[in-house]
């Protein structure tokens, strides 16, 4: 029993979102279409915002570390997902699905907390704009958007410890990538600090960051309410459309993964909710920030230019 316990640790089987091969082929195409332009526009908004000076400030900042993390979460498993239906392979190894999650929860971590981040430098734009640059100074913003990625590796580090720890009884994981929660139902070991550490760090990342986001945009509506002229109003709301949409994706999505009453969780609702959390946001994430915003616009319609100019 030992020996077939070790065997089946040593790789799992990912079953991917179709239950038919030909299903997945259709997925190819899609997803692989999705990846390029997740790719494509958050490194163009890296590049505009790192090139442009007249972008160089706190929202911006913290604009171009989302983009990086949306980046590098959609990389995590995204392309892993592709190879394997390309080459019709669903293993992976024990070592590499651990580092696969490590870094799915590493980045899911910075991208919640980074969010929160933003709210609080709108607050502080709407609330308090005569002391905006006082109180967001370069030192601030370092600390605000560096201490989620210090945070972030010792709580992704201490799941991939606990994780470690378990044995499991199969090997067939029912997603396309190894996520914390489908492979803990294949331990035949106890698993109950793994849970109770889940439900720990979702309170963390998930439902705090998400209090702060509701305290600081209740402030600024009753803030925004208090402006005299219909435009200035308009245009406070306009600032924060983009990052409430965002907020909305995000929490929607990571709420229907971990905070939902295991009673009425699927493995076909966790696949779709991570299907959008870690492809489909960071695809829209570029759009939504660049639809309304004519600086970030500006600057990438510059970039562009300039790409076009020198290649020809």
């Amino acid at each position: 029993m030992e020996a077939q316990n070790q065997t089946s640790a040593s790789e799992f089987i990912l079953l991917g979102l179709a239950e038919m091969p030909e299903h997945e082929t259709l997925l190819f195409p899609l997803f692989l279409c999705i990846y390029a332009v997740t790719v494509t526009r958050n490194l163009l908004i890296i590049v505009a915002i790192s090139s442009d000076y007249h972008l160089h400030t706190p929202m911006y900042f913290f604009l171009a570390n989302l983009s990086l993390v949306d980046l590098c979460l959609a990389t995590n498993t995204v392309p892993k997902m592709l190879v394997s239906i390309q080459t019709k392979s669903k293993s992976i190894s024990y070592p590499c699905c651990l580092t696969q999650m490590y870094f799915f929860h590493f980045f899911g971590i910075v991208d919640s907390v980074l969010i929160a981040m933003m709210a609080y430098d709108h607050f502080v734009a709407i609330c308090h704009p005569l002391h905006y640059t006082t109180i967001m100074s370069p030192r601030l913003c370092g600390l605000l958007a560096g201490g989620p990625w210090i945070f972030s590796f010792f709580i992704s580090l201490t799941h991939i410890l606990l994780i470690a720890r378990l044995v499991f009884g199969s090997n067939e994981l029912p997603h396309y990538f190894c996520d914390l929660t489908p492979l803990l139902r294949l331990s035949c070991t106890d698993a109950s600090v793994n849970k109770i550490f889940v439900l720990i760090v979702a309170g963390m990342v998930i439902a705090s960051p998400f209090i702060c986001i509701l305290a600081s945009y209740t402030r600024i509506i009753v803030a925004i309410m208090k402006v005299p002229s219909a435009g200035g109003r308009k245009k406070a709301f306009s600032t924060c459309s983009s990052h409430l949409s965002v907020v909305a994706l995000l929490y929607g999505t990571t709420t229907g993964v971990y905070l939902c009453p295991s009673s009425v969780r699927t493995a076909v609702k966790e696949k779709a909710s991570a299907v959008m959390y870690t492809a489909v946001t960071p695809m829209l994430n570029p759009f939504i920030y660049s639809l309304r915003n004519r600086d970030l616009k500006e600057a990438l319609r510059k970039l562009i230019a300039r790409k076009v100019t020198s290649s020809s």
